[in-house]
């Protein structure tokens, strides 16, 4: 038996097993976790970046290995790589609590931004700083769900940090003005920060579009948009949504 074969004797964290259930059988690959779910979401392509050993395993901490035959019967393949990405991309990955911490941090940071950029305070109608959205997730005992997107756990949070934080999300409907000299170059600028409604190119070349944009980036898009035209554009709210 190879090296690479008695990886389940080592206690080293950064190796740990992928697993795939399929068709009544069990499949295992060793892998660096965290390269593994780099792999995952497509920010690394080859998997010798990936594996600490290239077999298959039908129970890995035993040593034992997956029959080819099998392997073929359930993958409708004899291609290895195919199969050993298919086990990666599709199966369970245990993950090292240091990797569980950093990605928990990063969702973190991602609901504080997604909430600063499309909630404000009632109150004053501008958004509330991200440190203050922190300190409200702090106060009102945030948990973070390693399983899910931060996307999808925004509005459970939203429900927590309302105790003790007035916020809502709203969008904002406007109408910009660009003179002709900019018009162009504001183009890419307004998809970036804004969904656009509406846009009519005027006979002298100015543009004119009706957009959406998060109430929380109204102000930022406002400052970009002055930069980039030498604040010769006009803006109007024409509604709130």
């Amino acid at each position: 038996m190879g090296k690479g074969d008695q990886f389940y004797k080592s206690e080293r964290p950064s190796f740990n097993v992928a697993r795939l259930k399929l068709g009544g059988e069990k499949f295992e690959v060793v892998v660096h976790p965290d390269a593994a779910m780099d792999f995952r979401a497509g920010r690394i392509s080859d998997l010798k970046d990936v594996l600490f050993s290239d077999k298959i395993f039908a129970d890995a901490h035993k040593g034992l290995l997956s029959s080819e035959h099998i392997m073929q019967s359930v993958f409708k393949t004899d291609n290895r790589d195919e199969i050993i990405s298919s086990i990666i991309r599709k199966g369970e990955i245990q993950l090292t609590s240091e990797y569980r911490d950093n990605l928990r941090a990063q969702k973190r940071k991602w609901l504080v931004q997604l909430i600063h950029k499309n909630g404000i305070d009632p109150r004053t109608g501008l958004p509330h700083p991200p440190q203050r959205i922190e300190n409200a997730m702090d106060e009102a005992k945030v948990h973070i769900d390693d399983s899910r997107r931060a996307e999808d756990q925004v509005q459970d949070v939203l429900k927590l940090i309302r105790t003790v934080l007035p916020i809502k999300f709203e969008l904002r409907e406007l109408q910009v003005k660009v003179p002709p000299q900019y018009a162009a170059k504001s183009y890419a600028l307004l998809k970036n920060y804004c969904s656009i409604l509406r846009d009519e190119w005027q006979n002298d070349g100015s543009l004119v579009s009706t957009v959406e944009v998060a109430a929380g980036m109204q102000q930022e898009f406002f400052d970009a948009l002055n930069r980039l035209t030498h604040g010769s554009c006009e803006t109007k709210v024409v509604r709130a949504k």
